[in-house]
């Protein structure tokens, strides 16, 4: 029995399950943000890891593969962008420009926060790419000497809030633009956003998508050569 919880069969049956259960719980909530599987599945399998006493390194390990599928995924992104390229093409201009302010927004905000807490300097380097999808995050990072824990971490969290919060803040602002949605989902909350935007609809998620690759390949040229530069 032990041999079996420390094997890749369980492993990968458990993080299956709590999809499922995380799954089940968000479309039966009425698609509540709170619980979205990204939360609710997370949830679910530290859970499981605290009750089986587990470790969570082993398990890692153990589905790391997974990790590597998030690549195809984020080029797989390329589809939806070609499906709604004419829409895409009327607004290059403006759209380049809230990547570059908002990406450059994104890394400064945390570097300043966390300066202001008084974070060290790996930490403040692992949270320059809190807004970038995690399979670029974790190259940045470990480019720049950060550590890539923390990185997945804040990436993980600002995923959250983003989805999270999106829905009240944009219904206060009077903001119902599928395509100011996804935009900013994207920019903002990189594939957890994305995922998000897509259960709007097809043009949402398409400028998510967009926003998401853009941002992520802007943050992977500025933040090294900033952080060389500055650093």
């Amino acid at each position: 029995m032990s041999d079996l919880l420390h094997g890749p069969l369980f492993a990968i049956t458990l993080t299956l399950l709590a999809y499922q259960g995380a799954m089940f719980l968000y479309l039966g909530s009425g698609r509540t943000a709170i619980l979205h599987p990204t939360i609710s599945g997370a949830s679910l399998i530290a859970l499981a890891l605290i009750v089986l006493d587990q470790d969570y390194h082993a398990y890692y390990r153990n589905i790391d593969w997974l990790t590597f599928l998030l690549g195809p995924a984020t080029v797989a992104l390329a589809v939806p962008l070609y499906r709604q390229l004419h829409l895409l093409r009327n607004m290059a201009g403006p759209l380049l420009i809230t990547v570059t302010v908002g990406a450059i927004f994104a890394s400064a905000s945390a570097l300043i926060l966390a300066w202001l807490f008084g974070a060290n300097q790996s930490t403040l380097l692992s949270l320059t790419t809190k807004s970038i999808t995690t399979p670029i995050a974790i190259a940045v990072t470990q480019d720049i000497g950060g550590i890539t824990t923390i990185a997945v971490a804040s990436v993980i969290l600002t995923g959250v809030v983003g989805i999270t919060t999106i829905t009240w803040l944009f219904n206060k602002l009077d903001i119902q633009d599928d395509r100011l949605w996804g935009f900013c989902l994207g920019l903002a909350a990189h594939a957890i956003g994305t995922s998000r935007a897509f259960e709007r609809s097809p043009v949402a998620g398409a400028f998510s998508s967009l926003a998401l690759c853009l941002t992520g390949a802007f943050t992977a040229v500025f933040v090294p050569f900033a952080a060389r530069w500055f650093l």
